[in-house]
């Protein structure tokens, strides 16, 4: 089916940055196949189903190239629970251990996540997470694009930023990178194309050098992105410098783990000449502003940038809102540079749509132009905030709030369509996933009083 969505504004996110007031759009099948004025778009499609697009603007669609959308469990608590940023280190990002949940109980969080996503205009999405098949099913029926990065890693009895001895545990890294190829060799080109699969090494400090070598051959060997989380706390950069005698993107440049198909999420606690690293092996980098403010750090994306990263942008933990990262990412950046006009929201807009594409290794999606995959989204510009949207980019950025967001598109087809969400129960799994996480972390308070560490619980029951 055809459709012509006319007499709205255009956002493109092309190279000039071009904004078309008072046009209309065509989409054919899965493809945009037009952008121009609306008489000679709808002269050019007389059959097509015509959108009205008056008051509305025409986005592209967010990417959000780093996320773990089972989180969605522990909002309200990881958030003001980061590790410390100075000696001494213990290792893990929080004091809270995550409830147990079942196979089934965790898709829902998941679910609860992707809808979160969608409502806050998001279209394509790399999930980093362990035991990916559980849930896959349920990702690929959403309709969002999702990059999914099976993780692995080889040191037990611990987590990321502990300076302590690494205690190795091959099985781990065998049984993780087994799970990476089954999830492969079933998921990835599922759904029309819409699924792949990459793969995740947990971190510098969680993999040894033979396991990181491993995942590299198997990257080159499946022609996959891989993703890692680099340089994330400062407890990891202790733990790299004890156990390997370096920085933590030193310690990967060694193994030739950096690449241009590598997504390194945070880069928080990074020096100048891992900056250059990172852009000489011209690398990704997602931003995941929104958490860095959270824990009180921040990665220098200019200096990144400048050195030859691709910069993206993801959410990382507890909420998956693409929006409030691109105006935290834009605010961050300011604040940081001192600068009241560098980022600009254009360029905001760009590393959180297709930068985040490109990282993903999807050259013909992220931003509108004849051709490339109709991946997009339709905001509602007759807001009170949104008055007057003299300037669509900025006012958007600056102002923009998630229920905006009209529709979703992707390949073509709706996945949100004027405020409903098309492709999954949206009440019954807000109510469920209400219900687990209520369940899961009344039972742990109730095991185990001594966890009660934040004030605002409920009471014990």
């Amino acid at each position: 089916m055809t459709l012509v969505i006319h007499n709205a504004t255009i956002v493109t996110g092309d190279d000039a940055g071009s904004v078309h007031h008072d046009a209309s759009i065509a989409i054919d099948g899965a493809r945009i196949a037009a952008i121009g004025t609306n008489d000679e778009v709808v002269r050019a499609f007389p059959g097509a189903e015509r959108i009205c697009g008056r008051n509305r603007a025409v986005f592209p669609g967010f990417a959000n190239t780093h996320t773990h959308l089972g989180m969605t469990l522990a909002r309200g608590l990881y958030e003001d629970l980061s590790p410390p940023h100075r000696p001494p280190f213990t290792g893990g990002l929080s004091p809270l251990p995550l409830p147990r949940l079942s196979a089934e109980e965790y898709t829902v969080m998941c679910q609860l996540g992707v809808l979160e996503a969608i409502r806050s205009g998001t279209t394509a999405v790399l999930e980093d997470g362990v035991n990916i098949a559980r849930y896959a099913p349920q990702m690929a029926d959403s309709g969002l694009r999702m990059l999914l990065a099976e993780r692995t890693w080889d040191r037990a009895n611990t987590s990321i930023g502990d300076p302590g001895p690494f205690e190795l545990d091959r099985k781990l890294g065998e049984d993780g990178l087994e799970r990476i190829s089954r999830l492969h060799a079933k998921w990835h080109g599922a759904a029309g194309g819409r699924i792949t699969v990459g793969l995740a090494a947990w971190a510098p400090d969680m993999c040894s050098p033979e396991l990181l070598g491993r995942v590299r051959a198997m990257q080159d060997q499946l022609d996959a992105i891989s993703t890692i989380h680099l340089n994330q706390i400062w407890g990891e950069v202790a733990a790299v410098e004890a156990h390997r005698g370096m920085l933590p993107s030193e310690y990967l440049a060694s193994l030739d783990f950096l690449g241009p198909r590598l997504v390194c999420a945070h880069c928080r606690c990074m020096v100048q000449r891992e900056e250059q690293l990172l852009g000489h092996a011209r690398c990704s980098v997602a931003f995941n502003s929104a958490i860095a403010a959270r824990r009180g750090l921040s990665p220098r994306i200019a200096e990144l940038e400048q050195a030859g990263c691709t910069i993206a942008m993801g959410s990382d933990n507890m909420a998956e809102d693409m929006i409030e990262v691109t105006r935290t990412g834009l605010f961050m950046e300011r604040v940081r540079r001192e600068d009241g006009r560098n980022p600009t929201p254009e360029q905001a807009l760009r590393w959180a749509s297709r930068n985040g594409y490109a990282a993903m290794g999807i050259t013909d999606a992220g931003w509108l132009v004849p051709g490339n995959k109709a991946d997009l989204i339709v905001v509602r510009t007759d807001r009170p905030h949104l008055v007057p949207m003299i300037r669509a980019v900025s006012t958007f950025v600056h102002q923009g709030q998630p229920h905006d967001v009209e529709s979703v598109m992707v390949d073509g087809a709706w996945v949100m369509r004027d405020g409903s969400v098309c492709t999954m129960d949206e009440q019954a799994i807000i109510a469920e996933a209400d219900r687990i996480a209520r369940r899961a972390w009344g039972d742990l308070f109730a095991a185990r009083p001594e966890l009660r560490i934040l004030p605002g619980l409920p009471p014990a029951s």
